[in-house]
């Protein structure tokens, strides 16, 4: 589209409207001045109207053109404003001359005299008019600019003074010396006028060749006013006409119009087109000429010299005697012009030498930048190639002039590049002045470099600004290449991963529901990494992308989402039998499930792990995070299911989450709000039945009041171990409950159990507690030793009255900072309990490193304790070894009698479960601590075994702690 289509597509609103109303006014203007031309041709029908006309209505027109300048110029740049405002002072005293014309003819019937003020306010219209011109004029920028303006207005003027003194004006000189006063004054008068037009004539010339750029329509339409004044006035001075002149003739309608131009001319002319001026470019097949205007200006001052030399002429060729005024405003004319050649001539030779400086200077950039610069024909053959060639491209500058530039792009970006270059070429150069292309260039040894080049418009061709960029190019590849892969083992990372199953359900592959993403997790990574090393854990992982890499289909994408965890999309092949694609993927499952389970040569040993697998199939709608979510809900239910297997995702598995989740938030809000109640169990010596302790325990009131136990309450936040199985937000619902567990549940369930025991002791009832706590829990720090110190002295709970039952822990927990804290707690009167004796693998080293008072033998081995052999004497040794080292024991889940007398019998010295009491309340606990025993089951049997008392308590134990010494390591 051309500059002006353009132009009119994008014209703001209301500019159409701004166009009409300029259009009206000036066919208002011309309908008025060829009024006011066509009533004087015709002399408007009477002397009267026609001297009304030629006397008032000039003096109206002026004074609209006094009145528009001035308020045209409280409206604009304070730099103009002296102009206008000398404007409307010229078109004032042409409005006072005109009145008072008007006053002599009309008012007073009578001749205007030949000497009156209308002869000084006429003469005061020029001097204001020609400063204000030179306002407007372009400012010279130095000396010399101002004294070359000085001698172009006299080379004007002068030649048209000579001109004008040659025809007319040196009659009226010669009239003036020979006759009296009263004619002198009028010869000066008759002299003056010719004058003022002549200077103000030559300052509208210079100002037409010099004027500046600002609001060029107002400035060209006020030059113009002035010059048909100026021509009117010419034509009144002339001895044709002045002496046959009568006001309201046709010559008026010339000052008439000349005054309402000037009036239009900040109003109509500067707004007639107030939209943006679009820049208009030659075509490139078309040659830029040189502007007429220059052109003039160069000539202005020898078009001034042969003007004076006609006039000269004139009088010799007539016969006349060359008049002194002749001679010597031709003389100054001459002189004036050589002094501005020779201005001209220093200034061209000091402009010569500064080009000459800047060509050394922009030749020695070009020739000593590392950037290629060239330049192309408009038929894109190379016309100039800068020296840097050599190092950038290999090539010499002289062998690329004359290459079509074509030729030296890589095919592939060809077509990419004159696409470019038409659209740019296309684009005015006012919107887009340069533009960036990147392509492969080819090199003087074959290979084929990435360039980056800045493109310039250059008379139709271009300039091309070059840099290689390869090795930008090559590091830029290897960021993303790092960006999207995992560092160690070089396979997809998650967000490449993700988005390539973006591309999978969407595009031409949206309607293909039969890809599926496969989660894959290691079995038994965990435990690689604890004992040969992280280091072979890193060689294992990068063994096992090598296997899973190798095992995909071409098309596929085997990635690393992070840790052990893998994942694979098997990209659909169209297929719309479910059941048979589900067989093809599962097959393919297994195949990677049996690779990746094989044996692993690390470091000179064998290393076996077994892999899970999740697979999830795309669904209608389905969004990539909600089909990785379904593949990784898959694979945690694999490892549920055994560990080493395949497993498809089925809707259900997402509705166990989200009931997972919301019993995990349940919990979080029940805890808060104060629903867990706290209940104790009693622990009683299996010898006497007196109740020796009491364990407390947490329960959670549900809405409908049903007390749930810890094991079902807690289990929810157990599952927090396999959060990764879920999406992110329920991932942290998880762990959330499983923070749950281990911190505020722990903190509150110390904190009750601790201060209903101090009210138990200040009532009488003088029983233990005993609490349940992991070693995690012991060496959180969070939780320092100093909390449990607070507790007691808060509460003021005494020695002994305190029980603390260490959970079977994390082989990972350092036993040296656990013996630190526990034999801190020991010396605060804390019992220590091993819970969970005979379960765990890190017992017997607990046992022979923690100072531990007593021991609780796991449920599990006493549930089977009477119908097991094995089992049987298993507990009795365990049995047996507390005993030997004089610790007090403690069966838990003594639900039957049998238990307790077989128990009994080991040697066991208390017991807890059902056989005596389940969990009680405060006020059903306080009933039995007042009747204080329970009826035991053969209680006269004696104890098989001699190394403990099977009558002790563990109230026994309150006394020094040294008299359960921990044996040597």
């Amino acid at each position: 589209m051309s500059a002006p289509g353009a132009a009119l597509l994008t014209r703001p609103p209301g500019r159409g409207g701004g166009r009409g109303r300029g259009l009206a006014m000036q066919l208002l203007l011309a309908a008025a001045c060829a009024g006011y031309a066509v009533g004087s041709a015709l002399g408007w029908g009477s002397k009267q109207v026609a001297d009304f006309m030629g006397d008032f209505g000039l003096s109206g027109g002026a004074l609209l053109a006094a009145v528009s300048c001035y308020g045209y110029a409280r409206t604009i740049d304070p730099r103009e404003r002296p102009a206008w405002l000398l404007f409307a002072f010229s078109s004032l005293m042409g409005a006072c001359g005109n009145a008072v014309w008007g006053w002599y003819e009309v008012v007073l019937g009578a001749e205007v005299p030949k000497h009156s003020l209308a002869d000084f306010a006429f003469l005061c219209f020029a001097p204001p008019a020609i400063v204000g011109l030179l306002v407007l004029a372009k400012r010279p920028v130095n000396r010399a600019g101002w004294v070359c303006l000085g001698l172009d207005s006299w080379l004007i003027g002068g030649s048209l003074l000579t001109l004008s003194w040659s025809l007319a004006l040196a009659n009226a000189a010669r009239t003036a010396q020979s006759g009296t006063p009263s004619s002198v004054l009028s010869a000066a008068l008759t002299l003056a006028y010719p004058i003022l037009d002549i200077a103000l004539v030559s300052i509208v010339l210079v100002l037409h060749f010099r004027r500046s750029e600002t609001n060029r329509s107002a400035v060209n339409t006020a030059i113009a006013a002035l010059a048909l004044t100026v021509l009117s006035d010419a034509l009144f001075t002339s001895p044709l006409l002045s002496a046959e002149y009568k006001s309201g003739q046709l010559l008026d309608a010339g000052w008439f119009a000349g005054s309402l131009l000037l009036a239009y001319a900040p109003w109509g002319a500067g707004r007639s087109h107030p939209g943006p001026v679009v820049p208009r470019h030659p075509r490139s097949d078309r040659p830029v000429s040189r502007p007429i205007t220059g052109s003039l200006t160069a000539l202005t001052p020898y078009l001034a010299a042969a003007v004076c030399t006609l006039g000269i002429l004139y009088n010799v060729v007539d016969g006349r005697k060359v008049d002194r005024v002749v001679v010597f405003t031709g003389c100054t004319v001459v002189l004036a012009l050589v002094i501005r050649q020779g201005i001209m001539l220093l200034d061209n030779i000091a402009l010569t030498q500064e080009l000459a400086q800047k060509e050394n200077h922009f030749r020695s950039l070009v020739q000593g930048s590392s950037d290629v610069i060239m330049i192309a024909a408009p038929t894109g053959t190379l016309r100039y190639v800068s020296p840097a060639a050599a190092g950038v491209y290999g090539r010499e500058a002289e062998d690329l002039v004359g290459t079509e530039l074509a030729t030296l792009i890589h095919p592939d970006d060809l077509g990419r590049v004159v696409h470019e270059v038409r659209r740019f070429l296309a684009t005015p150069p006012a919107e887009e002045p340069t533009t960036r292309i990147e392509c492969r260039f080819r090199s003087g040894g074959g290979e084929w470099l990435n360039v980056e080049s800045t493109v310039n418009r250059h008379q139709g061709g271009l300039i091309l600004n070059s840099r290689d960029v390869t090795e930008r190019v090559r590091l830029q590849a290897q960021l993303q290449h790092s960006a999207e892969h995992d560092a160690l083992t070089d396979l997809p990372n998650r967000a490449l991963f993700t988005r390539r199953v973006r591309q999978a359900l969407t595009g031409r592959r949206a309607g293909d529901h039969s890809s599926a993403v496969l989660f894959i997790d290691l079995d038994g990574f965990k435990a690689v990494n604890d004992t040969i090393g992280h280091q072979a854990g890193d060689e294992l992982l990068v063994e096992a992308a090598r296997r899973l890499q190798d095992s995909v289909r071409a098309g596929d994408t085997a990635a690393r989402l992070g840790g052990d965890e893998f994942a694979a999309l098997i990209l659909g092949d169209g297929s719309r039998d479910r059941s048979a694609r589900e067989y093809q993927v599962r097959e393919i499952a297994d195949r990677l499930r049996a690779t990746l389970s094989q044996p692993y040569r690390i470091s000179g040993s064998e290393v076996r792990v077994a892999a899970s697998i999740g697979v999830a199939f795309a669904e209608p709608g389905i969004t990539p995070s909600d089909l990785m979510r379904n593949a990784d809900l898959a694979m945690y239910r694999a490892k549920a299911g055994g560990k080493d297997r395949v497993e498809l995702y089925a809707p259900q598995m997402q509705t166990e989450v989200v009931r997972k989740a919301e019993l995990a938030g349940r919990l979080r809000t029940a805890l808060h709000e104060g629903e867990f109640a706290l209940l104790h169990q009693p622990v009683v010596s299996l010898a006497t039945g007196e109740v020796t302790a009491v364990a407390a325990q947490a329960r959670w009131r549900s809405a409908q009041g049903i007390l749930f136990t810890p094991a079902e309450f807690l289990r929810v936040a157990e599952a927090g171990e396999g959060a990764r199985a879920v999406s992110p937000g329920a991932a942290g619902t998880f762990a959330g409950a499983a923070s749950v567990r281990a911190g505020e549940l722990g903190r509150w369930l110390l904190e009750e159990a601790v201060e209903e025991a101090a009210e138990r002791h200040r009532a009488g009832h003088d029983v233990p507690v005993a609490v349940r706590m992991t070693a995690e829990r012991l060496l959180d720090r969070g939780a320092p030793a100093a909390s449990v110190e607070a507790l007691l002295n808060r509460h003021g709970l005494p020695s002994g009255a305190l029980v603390i039952e260490l959970a079977d822990n994390d082989p990972r927990v350092p036993f040296d900072e656990l013996e630190r804290r526990l034999a801190a707690l020991r010396r605060l009167g804390v019992l220590i309990a091993l819970d969970g004796f005979g379960s765990g693998y890190a017992a017997i080293s607990a046992l022979r490193r923690l100072p531990v008072d007593m021991l609780k033998l796991d449920r599990g081995l006493v549930e089977g304790v009477v119908e097991s052999p094995r089992l049987h004497k298993i507990t009795a040794g365990l049995l047996r070894i507390a005993n030997d080292l004089g610790m007090q024991s403690v069966a838990d889940g003594v639900d039957l009698p049998e238990q307790v007398m077989a128990l009994r019998s080991m040697g066991c010295t208390h017991g807890q479960g059902m056989a005596f009491s389940g969990p009680l309340d405060e006020y059903r606990l306080r009933r039995t601590l007042v009747r204080g025993t329970f009826p035991v089951p053969g209680a006269l049997a004696q104890p098989a075994l001699a190394g403990g008392s099977s009558s002790g308590s563990m109230v026994t134990l309150r006394g020094s702690h040294n008299e359960t010494p921990v044996p040597p390591t």
